[in-house]
C-alpha cells in the first residue's frame, strides 16, 4: 500500500466519521476524473459513481443495464463472483470459451453473435484478465465496440488491472471507442492499483447519463461508499510514479519466473500472460480439483506443497477446465521458486496423472 495512502489515515482529523454523497466525495471524484483525463479517458466527476470496491460497481452495472431474465456475454474463464452478481441481478450468464492455445485471446467475434438472442443487452470483459492474464488488443476492443453498436448491446470492461500490461503492451480503454457514450461502461477499484483490496472502493464510470442518474439510485438505496476507504482512495492518486515501476518490475520478474519454471515441467502448459498476476495453465492431471485437493491433504516436499485454484470454477460450461488450474504470482521470487518445485515433484507422484 502507498505510503501517501497510509499517511492520509494517519492524519485523519476529522471528528465525526460521517456519510459521503451517494455518489461518493465531489473532490475524490474531481481528482479521479483527472486521473483518468491523464489517461486518455475523457470523463467528468459526473460521470462517476464510487461504489464499494469493484464489486459493488459490477453489480450496479448489471442492476441498470440489464432486467431479470437478460443475458450478458462473458468470454470464459471468467472471475468467478461474475455469476454471484448475475445471479443477484436475476441475469443470465452467456459464456464464450477462450482457448489456452491462443493465450486465451478473444475468441472470434463470429462466436459472439451467435450467442446473441433477443434477450442479450449487454458483453462483459475483464482486461487485462482474471483469471487468465491476458490483455485484450485495441483491434479486439474495436470489435466488440462494434458489435455492441450493431446490436444496441452495452458493452461493460472491469479494468481493475489496467496498470499491469507487459512486454510493451499498452491498455486500450473501452471508454477510449468513439461513438460509444452511450454503450460502455468502465468498472474501477483501488484494490490491485494500490494494494488496497480492504479498503473496498471501487467506481462505475459511464459517459450515459442516463445509465448514471439509474445508478445513482442504486446508490442512494446503500447510502454512501465507505468514508475512511474514500479518504485512502483520493490519497493514493498521488502515488509516486516509482513506486509503479518497483511494483510493475517485481511482476514482471515473478512472472518470468514462474512461467519460465512451468514450462520446463514436462506435459505443462503455461501461456505468457500480458496482463495482471494470474494465468491458467494446463496439466497433466485427470481432474484438477482432485489434484488440488490431494496436493493439500496427501502431499509434502521437503514439508511443503502448493495450493492452486482448479479453473473449472472460473468456467460457465461444465466439463471445461478440467484439466487447468489458476496461478497467481503474488509471492516473493524465492517462494515463487518453490512452488514450482513442489509442483514438478508432485506431478511425478500424482496417482491420476495422465501422461
Amino acid at each position: 500500500t502507498p505510503e501517501v495512502a497510509l499517511k492520509a489515515i494517519r492524519n485523519f482529523g476529522q471528528k465525526v466519521i460521517e456519510y459521503s454523497h451517494s455518489a461518493g466525495n465531489e473532490p475524490y471524484r474531481i481528482k479521479l476524473s483527472h486521473y483518468y483525463q491523464n489517461i486518455g479517458i475523457n470523463v467528468d466527476h459526473n460521470d462517476i459513481i464510487i461504489s464499494t470496491g469493484g464489486s459493488e460497481a459490477i453489480a450496479f452495472a448489471f442492476q441498470v443495464c440489464l432486467n431479470p431474465g437478460d443475458e450478458v456475454i462473458i468470454p470464459e474463464p471468467f472471475y468467478t463472483n461474475y455469476n454471484a452478481f448475475a445471479l443477484t441481478a436475476g441475469v443470465k450468464v452467456v459464456p464464450i470459451t477462450s482457448d489456452i492455445h491462443t493465450g486465451f485471446a478473444l475468441p472470434p467475434v463470429s462466436d459472439f453473435k451467435k450467442a446473441i438472442t433477443p434477450r442479450t443487452k449487454a458483453i462483459l470483459i475483464c482486461n487485462p484478465n482474471n483469471p487468465t492474464g491476458y490483455l485484450y488488443s485495441e483491434d479486439e476492443i474495436k470489435q466488440l465496440g462494434q458489435l455492441a453498436l450493431e446490436h444496441d448491446l452495452y458493452l461493460l470492461s472491469d479494468e481493475v488491472y489496467r496498470e499491469f500490461c507487459y512486454d510493451g503492451h499498452n491498455h486500450f480503454s473501452v471508454m477510449e471507442l468513439e461513438g460509444m457514450d452511450e454503450h460502455t461502461v468502465l468498472i474501477d477499484s483501488v484494490s490491485k492499483r494500490y494494494s488496497e483490496c480492504g479498503v473496498r472502493i471501487g467506481a462505475l464510470v459511464s459517459k450515459n447519463k442516463k445509465l448514471i442518474a439509474t445508478a445513482l439510485k442504486f446508490a442512494q438505496a446503500r447510502l454512501s461508499p465507505p468514508s475512511l476507504g474514500q479518504v485512502i482512495g483520493e490519497a493514493s492518486l498521488d502515488t509516486p510514479a516509482e513506486y509503479f515501476k518497483e511494483v510493475y518490475d517485481e511482476y514482471i520478474l515473478r512472472r518470468n519466473l514462474v512461467i519460465e519454471g512451468l514450462n520446463k515441467i514436462p506435459n505443462v502448459l503455461a501461456p505468457m500472460p500480458k496482463g495482471a498476476f494470474y494465468t491458467i495453465i494446463s496439466l497433466p492431471v485427470d481432474d484438477a480439483d482432485t489434484f488440488c485437493q490431494w496436493l493439500l491433504e496427501d502431499f509434502s516436499y521437503e514439508g511443503q506443497t502448493v495450493m492452486l485454484a482448479p479453473a473449472s470454477g472460473f468456467y460457465a460450461t461444465p466439463g471445461l477446465g478440467k484439466n487447468e488450474v489458476r496461478i497467481a504470482y503474488v509471492l516473493k521470487s524465492d517462494d515463487l521458486k518453490n512452488a514450482v518445485k513442489c509442483l514438478e515433484e508432485a506431478l511425478k507422484v500424482y496417482p491420476g496423472r495422465t501422461r
